[in-house]
């Protein structure tokens, strides 16, 4: 979304040095030092950007273009997308239409594959505990996933290899049938970890569990709309990721007899109410737009639900959702139990813990691979040291410097990503933006464009963090590293993951200036873990007295303690305590995850932001939550 305004004397580049200034000049030194509160010589001298003074890009990027605010008919709402459509007057699944097929899958070689890095050895480096009363044996294959014929084609279609983890765990255990925690990395592949053993499930049974519905040719007679009486219900935090998740969804529905839904606030209600009433067997849908149907009985109700799916659990969880959620989870006919419930998401914290004790079941299985809210090292983290004063020409530097590709800059609040993009945009780069106070429409056509390479610059606040899946995402950046009291480093790894995905591998650079010094400790941890180079500027927050390759990192907290603090025993909940390989050859009974108390180099605070990770007493919080 790139605006005509002149920036020319509206002050934004005041601060900033003219462009002819010498190469080698040193960003953050000079004026920088005299603005400083403290001596001179308390502070040491930040490094000069790593990247030349440039008046052009080095590569050719995409020609800017200008979005028109006039018309506002552009394009089709993306929860109108075409999805497969079977009358189901013979067999259980329907015939092939080749030309439906591209628009849903796309084209061959459009279509998504797995990295060179998720081969075997990569994932079997990658550590999985499992807890219940339940074993979980993975599999290794798709093809030894017992999936329906129909349903490993779409698989093959997706351009899917090898599972992932977290897909290696979650299928064999909803297949089971057992309520699911998983707690994965952000790009881990969570989304089809439950849509396609649940789907694969319903596939067989639609006719016998699905509600009546008009078949197409009662449609094009106008046959009235019918009540919506979803078999599933995925309950997302953004309309971005609703709309993300249901084109997966339809994917994996291909020639099935289930049909796909996505409701999500800010899109026009007359055609998602519209869609629902040609019938819907998995509806995907935003808290608030989900709430406001279920207040109309007439459109949806919940009593056939047999699947609740709750994605990206943490960000939703807040307490002013509280009453919202007791009101979705409980808002079928059916009987205590009917239900299988599944929470997913990158990190635990006492939300997610007091939802999981209140509806699942005892026996329900928790899955978590890797550490809680880490990140993973596909992604090669860069921190640069930038003066906050000129920020704006350091990223136009960094930009004319890449290789082009799709690329997100991340800021921290809305008025900066409309001055950022208006001020890219006029240095000629191919740049969009988007965040919570632009409308749905220029919401999706944001995004439409970004995905389609027509701007591969995308200019976003958080609202683009969590679960957004753009294929062949080339850089991260960070113009504004996440405020360590909203979000943190939380947010942090969920911004880096939008690179890097699924066994791809990507890399983030993130503008770290003097006002990011709270998040300093945490950020140097995370670089740590992942074996990144750690700048000159964060070394004072390296622990002391240990070797790095000695640290280790609680599983059940987001801390860090030297190996030689506390012993692994076994925990006394119950629980499985697995600790072994994601290939998960009977990698179970192992070491538990209780790294005892003793002292830890992040202190009490939480290093993801949550209380009751801190200290000693996160054993104790994954014995009881």
């Amino acid at each position: 979304m790139s605006f005509n305004g002149d920036s020319s004397n509206n002050g934004w580049g005041a601060n900033e040095p003219v462009n002819d200034a010498p190469a080698g000049d040193a960003w953050g030194t000079g004026d920088m030092q005299a603005a400083l509160d403290e001596p001179e010589e308390a502070k040491a001298v930040p490094p000069p950007f790593p990247y030349e003074r440039r008046d052009a890009p080095k590569h050719e990027w995409e020609k800017p273009t200008q979005y028109n605010y006039s018309d506002d008919n552009t394009g089709e709402w993306d929860g109108n997308a075409p999805v497969y459509l079977f009358d189901g007057d013979e067999g259980d699944v329907g015939p092939e239409y080749p030309e439906l097929e591209v628009a849903i899958f796309g084209k061959p070689e459009d279509r998504s594959k797995p990295g060179e890095q998720f081969d075997n050895i990569r994932i079997a480096q990658i550590e999985v505990q499992q807890e219940g009363m339940a074993r979980i044996v993975p599999i290794k294959t798709f093809e030894t996933a017992g999936l329906h014929p129909v349903m490993y084609k779409n698989v093959q279609l997706c351009g899917y290899k090898t599972p992932t983890p977290i897909q290696r765990y979650c299928i064999p255990a909803i297949k089971m049938g057992h309520d699911v925690i998983a707690i994965a990395q952000t790009g881990s592949g969570k989304t089809a970890a439950y849509l396609l053993p649940i789907l694969n499930h319903l596939m067989g049974k639609a006719k016998k569990l699905a509600a009546p519905r008009p078949s197409p040719s009662d449609l094009e007679s106008g046959c009235g709309p019918v009540r919506a009486e979803p078999l599933v219900v995925v309950v997302v935090p953004t309309r971005e990721l609703a709309v993300q998740i249901f084109n997966e969804a339809r994917k994996f529905c291909y020639r099935t007899m289930l049909r796909p839904c996505v409701v999500y606030g800010g899109g026009p209600m007359r055609d998602q109410i519209y869609q629902l009433g040609k019938g819907c067997d998995i509806l995907i849908a935003s808290p608030g737009r989900l709430i406001d149907l279920m207040d109309r009985p007439h459109v949806l109700t919940l009593r056939r639900v047999k699947y609740m799916v709750i994605d990206e659990a943490d960000e939703m969880l807040h307490a002013d959702w509280e009453e919202e959620f007791n009101k979705i989870l409980s808002g079928g006919e059916q009987e205590e139990g009917n239900i299988k419930y599944m929470l997913f998401s990158a990190t635990f914290p006492a939300a997610v813990r007091k939802l999981a004790k209140s509806h699942l079941a005892e026996s329900h299985v928790r899955i978590r691979v890797g550490r809680i809210g880490s990140t993973h090292q596909n992604i090669k983290q860069d921190i640069i040291w930038v003066d906050h004063t000129v920020k704006k020409t350091a990223i136009v530097d960094l930009l004319f410097d890449l290789k082009p590709g799709r690329t997100i800059i991340f800021v921290n609040n809305k008025r900066t990503a409309d001055e950022l993009d208006d001020y890219l945009f006029h240095k000629g780069m191919p740049v969009t933006s988007m965040h919570a106070d632009r409308t749905q429409r220029e919401r999706e056509d944001s995004m439409r464009a970004f995905r389609t390479g027509r701007a591969p610059i995308l200019v976003t606040t958080g609202v683009s963090a969590r679960g957004i899946d753009v294929k062949n995402i080339r850089h991260v950046i960070n113009y504004d590293l996440p405020n360590a009291d909203h979000g943190g480093i939380t947010e942090y790894t969920h911004r880096i993951g939008r690179t890097g995905r699924i066994g791809n591998e990507g890399v983030a650079y993130s503008f770290y200036t003097e006002r990011d010094e709270p998040l300093a400790e945490q950020l140097t941890f995370n670089l740590l873990e992942q074996k990144q180079e750690i700048p000159d500027f964060l070394q004072q927050w390296v622990p002391e007295g240990t070797e790095v390759a000695n640290l280790k990192f609680d599983y059940d907290s987001d801390e860090i303690e030297d190996e030689a603090v506390g012993g692994s025993g076994g925990g006394d909940d119950g629980s499985w305590g697995a600790a072994g390989d994601s290939a998960g050859d009977n990698a179970w009974g192992g070491g538990g995850d209780s790294f005892g108390g003793g002292a830890s180099f992040g202190g009490d605070a939480s290093f993801g932001g949550d209380a009751s990770f801190g200290g000693g007493a996160s054993n104790e919080g994954a014995a009881a939550w």
